[in-house]
């Protein structure tokens, strides 16, 4: 079976921001916020305090993983020109997403050269009230001014836009706002991170928010669905039930495998989050293809 990561991440160095302040590395894949804590962001032996696009060819190949996309956010810190000198480095193997804060005063030089530039093809949004936009800005409405004006940008330079809109019952998750800046632009094909983030306890929730996402222009991946059922371990049941529901709803050609790696592999294995998908029963020898690779050689490869 061929694999594509929809979701990966390369770091430098952490340099992070979020609801808990600045995030800087410590050493040891280890990572501290302004509040004090300290956590095992990465394993030790993906780096010290970043991650290369090398440490994630490694795991890449030892996991029989063709290729990944290259997202950003505010946890691990932005990276846009380390991104682009990974997709540059290894063109085959990697394709990578810019991303900026629209409240940037210089917002109209910064997408000029992350998009006319560097060439970046994604534009990923984090707006979560942990770690994204709204973790350190006032509550961002995703269907209002600020937010259309980055679509409507998107739609201008032809860009796929990826939205972590975090997770149910906080401020940040808002779906019928996507829902609506879904159907004002249905030229730009949008992506949904870690399937709208369910917990354990959310199944009728994510139910009910997929339906209203049901559009031919929106898909989702699936990232760290399994580390989001806290405590739960392989094979992770609620994040299968998750991914029937998911399934049954918007049909596994909306699916994208991801990983969220290098912070999941803290926790579990690359094997684990790839086999507790493929052992579940949800989908399909077709249905894994899709998941797997398919649906991300098409929105992310093929643009």
């Amino acid at each position: 079976m061929k694999i594509i990561d929809a979701h990966a991440h390369v770091a430098q160095y952490i340099s992070g921001f979020t609801s808990r302040g600045e995030l800087r590395a410590v050493g040891g894949g280890r990572a501290r916020y302004s509040t004090g804590e300290t956590f095992q962001m990465f394993p030790l032996e993906m780096g010290d305090i970043g991650v290369s696009p090398e440490a994630l060819l490694n795991v890449m190949d030892k996991n029989g993983v063709e290729k990944a996309v290259l997202l950003q956010g505010n946890w691990l810190g932005f990276h846009n020109e380390y991104t682009y000198e990974a997709v540059k480095k290894y063109p085959g193997r990697f394709v990578g997403a810019g991303t900026y804060d629209p409240f940037c005063v210089k917002i109209d030089e910064i997408r000029k050269h992350l998009f006319d530039d560097l060439g970046f093809k994604i534009v990923k949004f984090e707006l979560s009230n942990g770690s994204g936009l709204m973790a350190n800005h006032l509550p961002v409405y995703l269907d209002g001014a600020v937010m259309n004006g980055c679509y409507a940008h998107a739609r201008e330079k032809g860009l796929t836009v990826n939205l972590d809109i975090g997770r149910p019952n906080n401020v940040c998750w808002q779906v019928d706002a996507v829902a609506a800046a879904v159907s004002k632009y249905p030229q730009i094909n949008f992506v949904i991170c870690h399937l709208l983030s369910p917990q354990k306890g959310d199944g009728e929730i994510l139910k009910t928010a997929l339906e209203k996402l049901v559009k031919p222009n929106v898909y989702f991946d699936i990232a760290s669905l399994a580390s989001n059922q806290k405590l739960e371990v392989y094979p992770y049941p609620t994040a299968v039930e998750h991914l029937k529901c998911a399934k049954s709803v918007v049909g596994a050609d909306r699916l994208m495998f991801g990983s969220d790696m290098p912070s999941t592999l803290s926790h579990d294995s690359y094997a684990h989050l790839v086999d507790y998908i493929v052992n579940s029963s949800v989908f399909n020898k077709a249905e894994l293809d899709d998941v797997f690779y398919n649906t991300a050689q098409k929105i992310y490869f093929n643009i």
